[in-house]
C-alpha cells in the first residue's frame, strides 16, 4: 500500500447514475436540488464483492487488533533490555543475555543468571478477567523454582503466580491461567529463577481466555455485524517479503522476523491456516495474495497447493499434519502487490513484470484451473500494458488509490467518488483502444482503497482516527461503485483494524470509526440493482432495487451545514407503504469515536412516511432509506 491520490477536476453539476430519506423538516431547511430517480432503468447489479475488506500485517491491524496475543515479541526477537524491546530484567541487567548457541526458535533465546528473571509491561487488564498462555523453559535443575506472575498493581498481593517446581535441560511447555484482580492499562508479566544457574526461556504467550481460536472476540462481534464478503491478504507491501512457509506449523517454533515493509516485527503466529480460520468464523472468502515481488512462482504454486490440494497430494499432507485435513478451496488468489512502485519489494520495469505475472498465471491455473486470478494494475501506462499483454492470465485487474485530508468539506468528500469514477472511466476507454480485450470483461478489483491521514497514530502505526466527514466520503465512494457496478467487480477497504481502520481498538475495548458504520449500513440495507439517479451537487445520491425488486432503498450524502429539503420525483416505481430510515450524522464534521467510550457518531434509525414530493436530511449526514415498492 502506497498514499496516493488521482488528481481528477471536480466538476460542480448533475450527477446521473444507475445505480440518496425521512425525518421531520426542521423550520429553516435549505432548498436542496431536486432528485429524479427512474426505477424502471436498471443498471448492471451491484457485486457484494465491493464490500470486501483488505487486513495486511502491518501496526496492530492483526497483532493487537484481530489476534488476541497480549505480549509483544513473544519469541525474543529483540535482545532483552535492548532500545525498543519490551522485555526488561529484573534485577541486574548482566543476569540476562542473549544464547545464540542453542535457541529454540529464531537467532537467539534469553539465559537467565538465577537469581534473576525478565518482566514485560504495559499489560491492559480487566478485573475478573480470566488469562492463559504458555512458556517453554530448560535450565540446570537448581535454577527452579521459576515464578510466572501476571501483575496488576504494586502491592505484595497485586499479583498471581503459576509455579515451575522443576527444570531439565530439555525445554519444557507449561500452561499459564491466571484471573486479573484489578482493571490497569499498566499490568506486568514477571519470570522469575529462584534458584541458581542458569534458565533458558524458549517462548512465552498470554491471551484473554476467551479467545476465539487465538482471536479477539470484542473485534469478532464488530467484524460479523460489518459482515465483509471477502477479505485481501496479506499485503499489502508486506507480502513482497513475505514467505508464507514461515507462518505455518507449531505457532512457537514459527521464526520472529522482522517485518520486511513496515516497522516492527512479525511474529509468524497468523499464517494462512489461521487466516483461512479467520475466514470461517466470521463467514467470509478469503483472497491470498502471493509473492512475486521476492518471492517465486514455486512457493506460489507451493501454497497454492498447501490450500486447495487433497490430503493425499504432497503438500496437502503437510496441511494435514499441521491440523487441516479438509482443502481450503481458495477462490480469489491476488498476484503480487503494487509491483509498479519502487517502494515495493522485488519491483522491476514493466516489461519485465509483465513476463512474470504471466509465468506465475500459467503456473498456478496448471495446478487449479479454477481459481480466479486479480493481477496488479495501476491506471496508466502500467495498467495499459498490463491489459494489453497479460488479458489471457487474469480474471480481474488490481487498482489501488487513497486520499489525503483536504479543509474544504466538499474537496475533501468529493477526493473519493472522484477517484473511483476515474479509475473506471480508464478501463472502460481500456477496452476501446486495446484488440486484447476484444470479447473479455476484465472487472477492476479496487482491493485498495480509503482516506490516509498525516494525523496522529492513535492506534499503532498508521491508526488514526476517522472524523464523521471521512465517513461522508465513504458513503459517497460507495454511491459511486453503485454507479459504476458495470466494471468494479470489488472493493476492499484497507485496512479493516487500526490501520487507516474502520475499526479500532484499544488494549480491551473494540468499536467501530466512523467509516466503518457507514461500511455496515450500506453493506446490510442497501439495494443490489441500481437505478438512474439525477441530481446535483453537493448532495451524491444512489437508489437501488433489492434483489427481489419489492424495496427501493435511496441513499443521500449531505455534505453541508445545513438541512436540506430535497424536491422528488420517482417514475418506474410506486412506494407501496411506510419504510424504514437509517441516519449518521453529527453537528460536528470532525467528531469522532472512541472504542470505550460512547460513540459520538452512531446510525440512527426511524420509521419513513411516503414521501410527499419531497425528502429531508440532516446537516452533515449520510441517510439511507429502504421503502416497499413495486415496478409500475
Amino acid at each position: 500500500m502506497k498514499r496516493t491520490c488521482l488528481m481528477t477536476t471536480l466538476v460542480i453539476g448533475t450527477i446521473v447514475a444507475l445505480g440518496r430519506g425521512d425525518f421531520p423538516s426542521a423550520a429553516r431547511a435549505e432548498e436542496g436540488p431536486a432528485v429524479k430517480i427512474d426505477a424502471a432503468k436498471i443498471g448492471a447489479p451491484i457485486s457484494k464483492y465491493i464490500y470486501g475488506q483488505f487486513i495486511e500485517h502491518l501496526g496492530r491491524c492483526i497483532y493487537g487488533g484481530i489476534w488476541s496475543e497480549m505480549l509483544e515479541d513473544r519469541k525474543f526477537f529483540m535482545p532483552v533490555g535492548d532500545k525498543g524491546s519490551p522485555w526488561k530484567s529484573l534485577g541486574p541487567a548482566d543476569a540476562v543475555a542473549m544464547d545464540a548457541a542453542e535457541p529454540f526458535v529464531g537467532k537467539h533465546s534469553p539465559k537467565i543468571a538465577a537469581p534473576g528473571g525478565i518482566v514485560q509491561g504495559e499489560l491492559g487488564l480487566v478485573r475478573a478477567k480470566p488469562y492463559v498462555g504458555r512458556i517453554w523453559l530448560a535450565g540446570d535443575p537448581e535454577a527452579a523454582p521459576v515464578r510466572v506472575s501476571l501483575v496488576w498493581g504494586d502491592g505484595p498481593n497485586d499479583r498471581q503466580t503459576v509455579t515451575v517446581a522443576t527444570l531439565g535441560r530439555d525445554y519444557a511447555k507449561t500452561p499459564l491461567a491466571f484471573t486479573a484482580g484489578a482493571d490497569t492499562d499498566r499490568g506486568r508479566l514477571e519470570i522469575a529463577a529462584e534458584g541458581r544457574g542458569a534458565l533458558h526461556v524458549g517462548t512465552v504467550s498470554l491471551m484473554p481466555a476467551d479467545n476465539i481460536q487465538g482471536m479477539r472476540p470484542d473485534t469478532l462481534v464488530l467484524l460479523k455485524e460489518l459482515d465483509a464478503p471477502i477479505y485481501r491478504w496479506p499485503g499489502g507491501n508486506f507480502v513482497s517479503g513475505y514467505d508464507w512457509r514461515d507462518g505455518i506449523g507449531d505457532p512457537d517454533r514459527r521464526p520472529p522476523r522482522k517485518n520486511p515493509a513496515w516497522k516492527g516485527i512479525e511474529h509468524n503466529d497468523f499464517g494462512i491456516d489461521e487466516f483461512i480460520t479467520f475466514c470461517r468464523t466470521i463467514e467470509t472468502e478469503p483472497l491470498v495474495v502471493v509473492n512475486s515481488g521476492q518471492g517465486t512462482v514455486e512457493q506460489a504454486v507451493e501454497e497454492l497447493q498447501y490450500a486447495n490440494a487433497p490430503a493425499d497430494a504432497p503438500m496437502g499432507q503437510l496441511r494435514a499434519k499441521n491440523g487441516h485435513g479438509e482443502p481450503y478451496r481458495v477462490a480469489w488468489w491476488g498476484i503480487g502487490n503494487e509491483m509498479y512502485g519502487d517502494w515495493q519489494l522485488g519491483h522491476v520495469p514493466l516489461d519485465e513484470y509483465i513476463k512474470k505475472h504471466n509465468r506465475y498465471a500459467e503456473a498456478m491455473r496448471a495446478v487449479d484451473p479454477a481459481v480466479k486470478l486479480v493481477a496488479v494494475g495501476a491506471a496508466g501506462p502500467w495498467s495499459e500494458g498490463m491489459m494489453q499483454h497479460c488479458a489471457e492470465h487474469m480474471d480481474a485487474v488490481s487498482e489501488h488509490f487513497y486520499c489525503g485530508d483536504k479543509p474544504d468539506l466538499l474537496a475533501h468528500v468529493r477526493q473519493i467518488p472522484d477517484n473511483v469514477r476515474g479509475k473506471a472511466e480508464a478501463h472502460r476507454a481500456y477496452r476501446k483502444r486495446f484488440a486484447s480485450l476484444s470479447g473479455k470483461n476484465i472487472p477492476i478489483a479496487m482491493d485498495e482503497w480509503n482516506y490516509w491521514h498525516d494525523g496522529p497514530h492513535v492506534y499503532g502505526e498508521l491508526g488514526i482516527q476517522y472524523r464523521l466527514k471521512d465517513a461522508l466520503g465513504i458513503a459517497a465512494g460507495l454511491n459511486e461503485f453503485a454507479r459504476q457496478s458495470d466494471i468494479i467487480a470489488m472493493a476492499n477497504y484497507a485496512q479493516t483494524v487500526n490501520v487507516i481502520g474502520c475499526i479500532d481498538t484499544t488494549k480491551t475495548a473494540a468499536g467501530f470509526a466512523t467509516t466503518g458504520l457507514v461500511l455496515k449500513l450500506y453493506r446490510q440495507q442497501f439495494g443490489t440493482l441500481p437505478v438512474r439517479v439525477e441530481t446535483e451537487l453537493p448532495l451524491d445520491v444512489a437508489a437501488a432495487w433489492t434483489a427481489d425488486r419489492k424495496t427501493l432503498t435511496v441513499a443521500v450524502v449531505n455534505p453541508t451545514p445545513d438541512e436540506r429539503n430535497l424536491p422528488l420525483a420517482l417514475d418506474g416505481a410506486r412506494l407501496t407503504g411506510p419504510g424504514h430510515c437509517w441516519r449518521i450524522a453529527g453537528g460536528d464534521p470532525m467528531a469522532i469515536n472512541e472504542p470505550g467510550k460512547p460513540p459520538k457518531v452512531s446510525i440512527e434509525t426511524s420509521d419513513a412516511d411516503v414521501p410527499q414530493g419531497r425528502l429531508t436530511v440532516a446537516p452533515y449526514s449520510v441517510t439511507l432509506f429502504a421503502w416497499p415498492a413495486e415496478a409500475k
